[in-house]
């Protein structure tokens, strides 16, 4: 989506995950065959670590070879990198459920390993697949590097040299024309049939999100039911509303502040906080020196509005990190200490930073996003005055007028009706992908149930007693009679009123 930024204004997130910053994901190959093969795929015993190697999850993993360019079956093929977490029950139910990271450009399987508590009641009695989307993960990574520092001066001329570079770093081993969704879509139901599955059931998160659906579109039998976390629907070429959409996911996150007694208390009205911020960054860049997250050396720079609309942005995208919003704007508003803001910068940019494969990101967004957005219909100045600015928008121009053009189906933008079971889960505060997008594509089905979360963010898989709502769905495949009462019920984290947490 642009739903990431462009790698040399500034990088965002694939989607939010609960902990906060992304991390790659290691796969330790097995040697012992478990004997669950299929045609052009075998699975062997992993592991799946944690990328802060806190937890090791048994698995299955093997390599389906598919062709990038479908015409072309002769040419190059790549491998899809595929895993299984086999459900704990010997009396496991038929349907595995497929998860599909996103980005675009993240990992399934780095999104399972950080994530896996949330699927543990799934688990129980379903198999967990995870196939890297191509061009991400271990699935010939589309990954382009960048030189940082230029990562927030860049000029056009500079991210069209850098995208340049890009190309001809991955054209020894990449038509990178070949990474969309629509390819996608293929390949997994090429992973379905390998594994023998009549019917699989999907979670999609964000991006995701735009691959279920297609996959729902162009094989509407084999999906038995399909949960859509932080919804793109089909008919959206996201970007242009992106910065007035986080913009608008901000104000209510202060607002949210404001309303509660102890953070009144304590900060007053943060939004007058942060419109003071953004004045004094306007008008000069702040020196800041604060400790390296990786190193602990200290790391000198000047901290910008760009910089600012990094931690707001990313910040947003979940509860936790939001509930330090406050805190980190009244440091730089009342003693003009942008350490902690600058600090949080540090934490959240690189580790969102390092999920991505910037490559697949512009494959999918110069293909499925940008062709599609009218410029008419975009308010420049009304962006203007947002924390992103046209910032995004112009940055992906230069990249899409560089990058590779791929296929795509001629209806991925089309509405999209299906008579599949579909849960839709949005945050009220979500900053890329509001509730407006669910109720949009709940219009196409049949048989859809909407869940909005007040203050939360995007994403939804952590939110308290939603691994309980998850697992039900799945388990009666129907929305018909599911008890989602306690989701009502859910508060996002209070915000912190100092360094030692939220008021007792």
């Amino acid at each position: 989506m642009p739903y990431a930024l462009p790698k040399l204004r500034m990088r965002s997130a694939p989607r939010a995950w609960s902990a906060g910053a992304l991390l790659v994901l290691g796969l330790s190959a097995g040697t012992a065959a478990t004997g669950a093969s299929a045609p052009g795929l075998t699975l062997s015993a992993c592991e799946l670590e944690h990328p802060l190697r806190l937890t090791v999850i048994a698995a299955e993993c093997g390599v389906l070879p598919v062709a990038e360019n479908p015409r072309d079956p002769a040419g190059r093929h790549i491998g899809l990198h595929v895993a299984r977490v086999p459900a704990i029950s010997r009396r496991k139910q038929a349907d595995a459920l497929f998860i599909l990271a996103g980005g675009p450009g993240a990992a399934a399987s780095a999104f399972y390993a950080m994530t896996a508590g949330a699927f543990a009641r799934i688990h129980r009695e379903r198999d967990i697949v995870l196939i890297d989307q191509r061009g991400t993960g271990r699935s010939n990574p589309l990954d382009c590097g960048a030189d940082e520092a230029l990562l927030y001066r860049a000029t056009d001329a500079e991210i069209a040299a850098d995208t340049r570079r890009c190309l001809a770093r991955l054209s020894a081993r990449a038509d990178v024309a070949y990474y969309t969704t629509s390819l996608a879509v293929q390949d997994l139901e090429r992973v379905r049939a390998a594994l023998d599955l009549p019917r699989i059931d999907l979670y999609g998160t964000s991006y995701g999100t735009r691959v279920a659906q297609q996959y729902l579109r162009r094989f509407p039998q084999r999906a038995r039911a399909v949960i859509l976390d932080g919804v793109v629907p089909a008919p959206v070429a996201l970007g242009p509303a992106t910065a007035t959409d986080a913009e608008r996911a901000l104000l209510s996150i202060l607002a949210r502040c404001a309303g509660e007694p102890a953070c009144r208390a304590r900060y007053g009205d943060p939004a007058r906080t942060y419109h003071a911020v953004r004045a004094v960054l306007r008008s000069h860049a702040a020196p800041v020196t604060v400790a390296d997250p990786t190193t602990g050396d200290p790391t000198r720079f000047s901290f910008t509005t760009a910089h600012l609309a990094t931690v707001l942005r990313l910040a947003s995208y979940t509860a936790e990190y939001a509930a330090l919003l406050p805190l980190l704007l009244d440091a730089a508003a009342a003693h003009q200490d942008y350490a902690p803001l600058a600090a949080q910068f540090l934490l959240i940019e690189r580790g969102y930073a390092a999920a991505l494969a910037t490559g697949m990101h512009n494959s999918v967004v110069c293909a499925e996003d940008v062709p599609f957005y009218d410029p008419r219909a975009i308010d420049r100045e009304r962006l203007a005055d947002t924390f992103l600015g046209t910032l995004q928008l112009d940055g992906l121009d230069t990249v899409c007028r560089i990058w590779p053009h791929g296929p795509i189906d001629a209806d991925l933008h089309a509405p999209l009706a299906s008579e599949a079971p579909v849960l839709l889960l949005s945050g009220s505060d979500d900053p890329v992908t509001p509730p407006e997008f669910a109720r949009l594509a709940a219009r196409g089905f049949a048989h859809g149930l909407s869940i909005v979360l007040g203050g939360f963010g995007h994403g939804q898989l952590t939110a308290p007693c939603m691994d309980r709502v998850l697992a039900d769905f799945l388990a009666r495949a129907s929305v018909v009679g599911l008890d989602v009462g306690c989701t009502r019920r859910a508060r996002p984290l209070p915000f912190f009123t100092s360094l030692n947490g939220p008021p007792p």
